[in-house]
């Protein structure tokens, strides 16, 4: 007994003198909220994607089911049954993953570590791959402004990530997968209580994974998917006291390289890349309750984020490091039972240096250093009015000033209603802002050989509305509520907005205000439809209609370029008696979007102004033992990719090289398999 409170003082130590060296990180840890993304924890055999009927805010939950049923090795595969989401890549060299909700760039969406913010800055580009889908136990995607407790980053939306948690009774869990392409992946968690009276607990979470061997389908020179791997290790704790006092705090550690580009021995001056990233995190959040029923409470959250970035493209070195802290002070009063008010004052400072050596295949080159301390320093309050599950409304005021820009005002407001049991009738809308990172944001850019003109290391604040709401009716004959009919709206206006411009030979980086009489918006709709027709077998069927427009200099068409207008999605699954078999299928259609006009000469269908749509298949059947699964699947079993995605790929050196406009697949038919093996805590 000694030698493990020894072990387990060292340990905590060791942890609390790296979180406050590098500074901490936060979640939610003050008492559940209505409108908080709360954790969802369901076994692999549950649902797997479904609507949240209890939620403020219209909130897709993908669970522990939903993140079986693909391959799954990290959190941007994990969105492939999501119309909502869409997931590609950047570009196709870098081996960098973007998402887009409501039209609009996943820099728009704020992505939460259990309410924390994570993935910023540099980190976004390589940020989906970075966060392993098996350290998860759920997904939230709210669409929308959400809460201003952790800023005003959000324009369209949230997207919370739950971990695996110390408390859970999972002392060991391997998961390893392998697919034809060579990539491997490798998982492990181990959740431990360290004393009888379950004050203390952690929980440990190890990722490796590596591709070996270079692809090339299409034949182009360059490896369709980047060589390399990386390697992840994070550490979480929680003290929870009887009297309410909790303190969580953890630290996580990061490694990624690749290596991609042309990879034939036989050139003598080969285009290339080469990124190394290190990120390193760490937090700590202290929950004080102010009264014996925890009515009133006090938190303090902190979080320190560290990414050094090194990194070439071609013959184009981009270095580039951020240092990240936030701090959150919050003071919750839910005395009264229908009202709950929330105050505190919040912290986000950035600081990046950054690096970029730009010699095009034509025309000037340009040296690019700078220094920039960013800072959002903002005060809020929130209210909350329940009247029991009939309807709720949440108000929200935030005060920031920006360092550059000044103060400014960001109102919120959510409603919901519900009528009746079998309907729910929510509203929302709210500003947005978020400093700009042209460099970071469009980190697809650097994979061209073209001149770059514009503000490359400047951060104007860009400024949004986002409004709409969302009906859903479950279906009376069905008492489990797994049969529903949904349908949503969203509407975002720009106020102000950096832009990308490929119109000229140039790509030109401006701002929305320089546009005489521009504009910036997207509408969008959406279906859901679920239902299970009989007991095991779930059927999900969803569709989306996007209309983005935006203006750019010295052009009529207003048709925002490289944004899919369509995206439907039939999911079917069958499970057998006790879940020994799961079998899942996914069909996607994705629709057409505006293409650039340089790319019409290079492009094989008829219509040169647009992408041609695609269908994406993906199968899984997975077999479940005691304690142990293995699985076996195939990812876009149709094969299609984008032809020729890589323009000028036979002369990267010349003028019109481009490998950063990418509208379909890059990668075509994997087949995978894997195992997954559970060690459950005995008494």
């Amino acid at each position: 007994m000694k030698k493990r409170l020894k072990l387990i003082i060292l340990t905590l130590l060791l942890s609390c003198t790296a979180a406050l060296a590098q500074m901490p990180d936060t979640t939610g840890i003050y008492s559940e909220r209505k409108d908080t993304l709360d954790a969802t924890v369901l076994s692999a055999s549950g649902s797997s994607n479904f609507l949240s009927k209890g939620k403020d805010i219209r909130t897709e939950v993908i669970t522990v089911a939903g993140l079986c049923k693909m391959a799954c090795c990290n959190l941007a595969e994990s969105f492939e049954n999501s119309a909502s989401v869409t997931v590609g890549y950047s570009d196709a060299v870098s081996g960098a993953r973007q998402i887009r909700l409501l039209g609009q760039s996943g820099i728009y969406v704020q992505m939460l570590d259990e309410n924390r913010p994570v993935m910023r800055g540099l980190a976004a580009p390589w940020g989906l791959n970075w966060v392993p889908s098996q350290w998860l136990e759920s997904i939230q995607i709210a669409k929308g402004v959400t809460s201003v407790i952790n800023g005003v980053e959000s324009m369209t939306g949230q997207i919370n990530m739950e971990h695996r948690k110390p408390t859970d009774e999972i002392p060991l869990y391997v998961q390893a997968s392998l697919m034809n392409d060579t990539k491997t992946d490798l998982n492990v968690a181990s959740s431990l209580q360290l004393d009888e009276l379950g004050k203390w607990s952690t929980v440990i979470l190890a990722h490796a994974d590596r591709i070996f061997k270079g692809m090339d389908h299409n034949a182009d020179g360059f490896v369709d998917d980047p060589l390399g791997g990386s390697y992840s290790l994070s550490n979480r704790w929680l003290y929870y006291d009887p009297s309410g006092l909790q303190v969580r705090f953890g630290v996580r550690g990061i490694f990624d390289t690749k290596h991609g580009g042309q990879q034939l021995l036989t050139l003598e001056n080969p285009w290339a890349t080469e990124i190394s990233n290190k990120n390193f995190d760490g937090y700590v959040k202290v929950g004080v309750p102010l009264n014996e029923d925890n009515s009133r409470n006090f938190a303090v959250v902190a979080d320190y984020n560290y990414t050094d970035l090194d990194s070439a493209f071609g013959r184009n070195p981009y270095i580039a490091g951020q240092h990240s802290a936030f701090v959150n002070l919050l003071y919750q009063d839910q005395r009264l039972e229908a009202h709950h008010f929330t105050l505190g004052i919040s912290n986000m400072l950035d600081i990046y240096k950054e690096s970029l050596v730009w010699k095009p295949n034509y025309g000037k080159k340009g040296t690019y250093n700078g220094d920039s301390l960013l800072n959002d320093l903002g005060a809020f309050v929130e209210y909350t009015f329940h009247a029991e599950d009939k309807f709720s409304a949440i108000t929200s005021l935030r005060a920031d000033w920006f360092r550059g820009a000044g103060v400014k005002l960001s109102p919120r407001l959510t409603l919901r209603w519900n009528p009746f049991e079998q309907l729910v009738i929510r509203a929302n809308g709210g500003r947005g802002l978020r400093y700009s990172t042209p460099l970071i944001d469009n980190i697809g850019i650097l994979s061209t050989g073209k001149v770059l003109n514009g503000s490359l290391l400047q951060h104007p604040l860009e400024d949004a509305w986002t409004f709409g709401g969302n009906i859903t009716w479950y279906l009376p004959f069905d008492k489990s509520q797994k049969t529903y009919i949904s349908l949503d709206y969203f509407g975002t206006r720009f106020v102000d907005q950096m832009l990308v411009d490929y119109t000229a030979t140039d790509i030109n980086i401006y701002s929305l205000k320089d546009v005489p009489g521009g504009y910036s918006r997207t509408d969008n709709f959406q279906l859901d439809i679920s239902s299970e027709p009989f007991r095991g077998f779930t059927v999900t069927l969803t569709g989306r209609i996007t209309d983005p427009r935006q203006t750019l200099l010295g052009q009529s068409d207003d048709y925002k370029p490289m944004t899919s207008r369509f995206k439907g999605v039939l999911n079917l699954q069958y499970a057998t008696r006790l879940n020994k078999w799961i079998f899942d299928f996914t069909a996607s259609y994705n629709g057409t979007m505006r293409l650039w006009d340089f790319m019409a000469p290079y492009y094989i269908y008829s219509d040169p102004k647009n992408s041609p749509a695609y269908p994406l298949l993906y199968a899984q059947v997975t077999k479940r033992f005691k304690g142990f699964d293995f699985y076996v699947g195939g990812e876009n079993l149709t094969g299609f990719t984008q032809p020729d995605p890589i323009i000028g790929a036979a002369d990267p050196w010349a003028p019109g090289f481009d490998a950063s406009c990418i509208w379909g697949p890059l990668m075509g038919r994997r087949i995978y398999a894997g195992i997954r093996v559970t060690l459950w805590k005995t008494e």
